[in-house]
């Protein structure tokens, strides 16, 4: 989808800003992948590149939904620039690589909307590297490692998105298991909503659910979490380090939800980032909650105008199997 053309002649604006040097913007190249903001490379007449993230209803796939914009559910979307930049100087403190930021306009100076330009990694993504070479992929992977140990050895005072805790405020709810709890509970609803088979094993996955956290010991330590450490929110700069994408939704939290999203994604070439110790209370209720979540979701998704449809049902499809098999075996 081409950027509308008063959007590019804001981009231009913001990137002359950003990249200075009397350069012109000559071309916007939309980056695929992005469902909740666009996301932009801007090339200038020198061939310098840039990337912008545009936070704008119209560059937003999801459907609309009640307490979007709570900020006190961990798990509401990640949207805006506050969240990027608390996310961003939070996993810059801790040594975690993140695109260095150029430009941000939160006043409209260029754009109506939320805007911010960062560096352009232009390599490719974790994603793209195991598919191609897991050997190669190897010493990015024990780097991986390290960011996250720096991340899990961070200990913050509450649970909730970091843009929230680090300015003081609480998140809804009592304990991370609880609010997992109250959204695979939400998510199973709407998934049986659109599909009889989870319709008609709804029983049993809400008996599951209820089960699994019964189990759950309290805590109360958290760590920073990005939430969505897929392969494809990892990019390789140069030097073979892993760079943190798509940051917004960055949260302390039990470190467990990071690691079976991270299982969920690698599948066997998640062993590098294994680590002992985790509480395997939590792993369940956590992968049959985020097995819900990624049912739902692509549903929910399916319902608007995301282009890739096949690939977002896909998503769907599979990880409905897997829910119901938590529950068959």
């Amino acid at each position: 989808m081409a950027p509308r053309a008063v959007t590019r002649e804001q981009l231009a604006s913001a990137a002359r800003v950003a990249l200075g040097g009397g350069r012109r913007l000559e071309a916007v190249e939309r980056i695929a992948g992005g469902s909740k903001k666009g996301v932009y490379r801007l090339v200038m007449d020198d061939a310098t590149t840039a990337v912008a993230y545009l936070w704008d209803d119209a560059e937003n796939y999801w459907p609309a939904a009640e307490g979007d914009d709570d900020l006190t559910d961990p798990f509401s979307p990640g949207l805006g620039l506050d969240l990027f930049e608390a996310a961003h100087a939070r996993l810059y403190a801790l040594g975690v690589l993140v695109p260095a930021i150029r430009l941000v306009d939160r006043d409209g100076a260029h754009c109506p909307a939320d805007l911010a330009i960062v560096e352009d990694l232009t390599g490719e993504s974790l994603e793209e590297l195991l598919a191609r070479d897991r050997h190669a992929a190897a010493p990015v992977m024990a780097r991986l490692a390290e960011s996250l140990e720096a991340m899990r050895s961070h200990r913050a005072p509450a649970y909730g998105k970091v843009a929230v805790v680090d300015g003081g405020g609480t998140s809804r709810g009592t304990s991370c298991e609880g609010v997992v709890l109250d959204r695979a509970l939400r998510d199973l609803a709407e998934a049986a909503s659109r599909e009889p088979r989870i319709a008609s094993a709804r029983d049993r996955l809400e008996e599951r659910l209820l089960g699994l956290a019964a189990a759950v010991r309290p805590r109360a330590e958290y760590a920073a979490v990005h939430g969505e450490l897929g392969p494809d929110h990892v990019l390789v700069d140069a030097d073979g380090n892993p760079v943190a994408i798509d940051i917004e939704g960055l949260m302390y939290f039990d470190v467990e939800w990071e690691h079976v999203f991270l299982q969920i994604r690698l599948h066997d070439a998640y062993r590098p980032l294994a680590v002992a110790g985790l509480d395997e209370d939590r792993l369940a209720l956590y992968m049959l909650a985020q097995r819900l979540s990624l049912t739902a979701g692509p549903l929910r998704l399916l319902d608007g105008d995301f282009p890739d449809r096949a690939f977002m049902a896909g998503i769907a499809e599979y990880n409905l199997k897997q829910a119901l098999e938590l529950v068959h075996a």
